[in-house]
């Protein structure tokens, strides 16, 4: 069976596999990978492993080495290019009078490859850009435009709950959020209210959907009329992490009561 290792390039970013032959490695070193866009650095987080081919897609890229000092130092020189890369875009951007918002630029290992991304409510037509730009750099250039979760996770922030944002700290990939979830969990329908700040519905919605769903199999629908202690009447509101129902009863008055007491009304 083929042996694979588990390579990320970014924090909270996919998990890509490659074939490290002959290199001992460990979780957390840090090594330099071959990859379609030239040599880059990633880190190990999953070690090698052998996996049955059938789970291999197409052939993997190589584990070219173990990252070297001289490969970390160039990687701060790295960082200083992608910077002024950035600068000089900004410039030629504004030149060209494009709708564009930068986010940010990514070389690979030698300076020979440079990602910019950015996004734009429209599709945009960057192609003298993009020749001004690798004129100027004297580098193969891609300009990438992502949505806005894609943004957000690429430049980072601090989410209404005060905490770093989930896409930027740990999620690796995004879910399908609907409002359906809102509902399932009662909180209010109003998306200004549940949107994070990339304006799209908080992908924490996902979180705990399945286990309220469950806890809410178990209890009276709201409109369902019960039977209760203090006589009959109907749900008109439920709430899950209480255990509780709010009940109106017949004579009007409005009570919650342990999901527990109730039960279904005779027919």
């Amino acid at each position: 069976m083929p042996k694979v290792t588990g390579i990320r390039f970014k924090h909270a970013g996919l998990v890509y596999y490659f074939n490290p032959g002959d290199i001992e490695l460990v979780t957390g070193e840090d090594v330099v990978v071959d990859t379609a866009r030239g040599a880059s650095i990633g880190k190990v987080v999953v070690a090698p492993k052998e996996v049955d081919a059938s789970e291999i897609g197409e052939p993997l890229k190589s584990v070219l080495r173990k990252a070297q000092l001289e490969d970390l130092e160039q990687i701060n020189k790295i960082r200083q290019m992608e910077m002024e890369a950035l600068v000089k875009c900004e410039e030629l951007v504004e030149k060209f009078r494009l709708p564009m918002k930068l986010l940010s630029a990514e070389y690979n290992l030698d300076g020979s490859y440079l990602t910019i991304f950015f996004k734009s409510e429209k599709r945009v037509d960057f192609r003298a850009l993009l020749r001004e730009l690798s004129s100027t750099l004297k580098t193969r250039v891609e300009l990438r435009q992502v949505g806005t979760r894609d943004a957000a996770k690429l430049v980072g922030g601090v989410g209404r709950c005060g905490r770093p944002l989930c896409c930027a700290s740990h999620l690796t990939k995004f879910e399908t959020i609907s409002m359906k979830m809102a509902r399932e969990q009662n909180l209010p329908l109003n998306p200004t209210n549940i949107s994070g700040v990339c304006s799209r519905l908080l992908c924490c919605l996902a979180y705990e959907n399945e286990q309220y769903r469950e806890m809410k199999q178990k209890m009276p629908a709201a409109g369902q009329t019960v039977d209760t202690r203090l006589g009959a009447g109907k749900v008109i509101g439920v709430n899950p992490l209480k255990g509780t129902i709010t009940i109106q009863l017949e004579s009007e008055a409005v009570v919650e009561l342990p999901a527990s007491e109730a039960k279904p009304c005779k027919q």
